[in-house]
């Protein structure tokens, strides 16, 4: 047995005997209403950032508050040890806590409180999303220096205070300091949920998104639809035709060279996903839907993870108040945004859009294209040596497999981990479903913050082998 695999039950030990102290932290963290959308709340912010910069100074780390245009990013450097660098990143702001007045307590004033379940949850703005997924973190690195003076890896830090407002300064901080940060070998984000309440997960894949917004012009002014119906174009129905050939009639999205890049899951993954026990009604019928719309060759899961989509996110033309009016409108337009999979480039993905809406527009008619972003997907290797390493060290907490997922939506942050310092992300988190993050009553689980500090622990043992 290794050094480090030997200390490991001590350190867990410690974790257990002072989770009362560790939650103490977790509340007076909460209690700074660290708002980054709201500049009133600035000076919190800054007081988030020096309290978490305190903190580790305390652990040993070389930490500070690293100003930018907007709030500061607390950037820190463990001492160097063998093994891999990691580089975890988190964010100490919050959502505003509007409608104040459907809160059961005050959103800075954390309470431990018991669910309808008889769980133990952490209420309080932050709890889950994000203070209280840094501090499992935060924690195992206590634990670990407490109990063996030091840590099982190099651990590096950078953590934001822009991440509910945008996150537009974080961007060219990553690129002014891209030499210190990319010297990690991988990044770790803690912002995630885990499959269901017992069973831990590592998100290795992110979609990513074209968004567009397209405006066609026909008549140069409004025209009557009595006198001018049949004879003059109108706008609407031709948005209508363009949206309507997107699709086919199996799901699929019809733009030529869509599929070109898009690899297959390997048969394990398809298989574990199987296994995950996903019920595809009960999914779809929590929406008031029963029939899956996607490629009708692929289960819910993988049109959710590991397919791209096309979906019309907004239509507007014509007359749309009270009552009615028979117009036929100059214009129409949409918004369209395209989900991405790993191998898609968003730039060819947005030719390709424009190319088919061109070929489609009348000579007497004209389109305008408006860019709304464009991010590639992330994908990490599911035989990664890193992965794998994290996933034994949370089955071994967790008395179960931990499970590979993907995710739906975008995570921008793990897009710049890649395009600007070169590094993997493993997406470790602790969250619920039920978290109720960004709405009133946020709760965190306790379980989910004990065993979410123990896991970590688990995690940078295992990272260390």
């Amino acid at each position: 047995m290794t050094e480090i695999a030997s200390q490991i039950d001590a350190v867990l030990a410690s974790v257990d005997a002072r989770l009362d102290q560790s939650l103490e932290r977790l509340y007076e963290l909460l209690r700074i209403k660290s708002i980054s959308t709201d500049p009133t709340y600035a000076a919190e912010c800054q007081r988030a950032a020096d309290w978490i910069v305190a903190e580790l100074q305390a652990l040993g780390f070389d930490a500070a508050a690293r100003p930018t245009p907007g709030h500061p990013v607390v950037v820190a450097h463990g001492p160097d040890r063998a093994g891999p660098h990691v580089l975890f990143y988190a964010h100490y702001d919050v959502q505003p806590v509007d409608p104040i007045e459907l809160w059961h307590s005050d959103p800075f004033d954390p309470q431990i409180k018991t669910d309808d379940k008889g769980r133990k949850i952490i209420v309080a703005r932050g709890a889950s999303d994000d203070k209280g997924q840094m501090l499992t973190f935060i924690e195992a690195c206590r634990a670990w220096q407490s109990v063996t003076g030091s840590l099982p890896i190099k651990v590096s830090f950078m953590l934001e205070g822009e991440e509910e407002s945008g996150g537009k300064n974080l961007p060219p901080f990553m690129e002014a300091n891209r030499a210190e940060l990319a010297a990690a070998d991988i990044a770790l984000v803690c912002d995630t949920d885990m499959w269901d309440r017992e069973t831990p997960s590592i998100t290795t894949m992110l979609r990513g998104l074209v968004a567009e917004e397209i405006t066609i012009t026909c008549a140069d002014k409004d025209l009557h639809s009595g006198m001018f119906g049949n004879a003059a174009r109108n706008p609407n129905q031709l948005l209508a035709e363009i949206i309507a050939s997107l699709r086919a009639p199996d799901g699929s999205v019809t733009l030529p060279g869509f599929y070109d890049d898009v690899a297959e899951i390997s048969p394990a993954l398809k298989a574990q996903w199987a296994g995950l026990g996903f019920d595809e009604a009960e999914f779809l019928g929590e929406a008031g839907l029963s029939v899956p719309a996607g490629e009708q060759s692929r289960s819910v899961l993988e049109m959710l993870w590991a397919r791209p989509t096309c979906e019309i996110n907004g239509m507007i033309g014509g007359y749309t108040g009270d009552g009615f009016k028979t117009v036929i409108p100059a214009k129409a337009s949409a918004k369209i945004s395209f989900r991405l999979v790993s191998g898609m480039q968003p730039d060819k993905i947005r030719a390709a859009f424009r190319k088919h809406v061109e070929a489609l527009i009348p000579a007497d008619c004209s389109v305008t294209f408006h860019p709304h972003g464009g991010s590639p997907a992330i994908t990490v290797p599911d035989d990664g040596v890193h992965l794998r390493q994290a996933l034994s060290g949370l089955s071994a907490e967790w008395g179960r497999p931990a499970v590979i997922t993907g995710s739906g939506g975008s995570i921008p942050v793990a897009g710049d981990f890649k395009r600007i310092l070169g590094l993997d992300t493993l997406l470790i988190g602790f969250a619920q479903l039920d978290d109720q993050i960004h709405s009133p009553n946020e709760k965190y689980d306790l379980a989910s913050y004990h065993r979410g500090i123990r896991s970590w622990v688990r995690v940078l043992a295992a990272l260390a082998a």
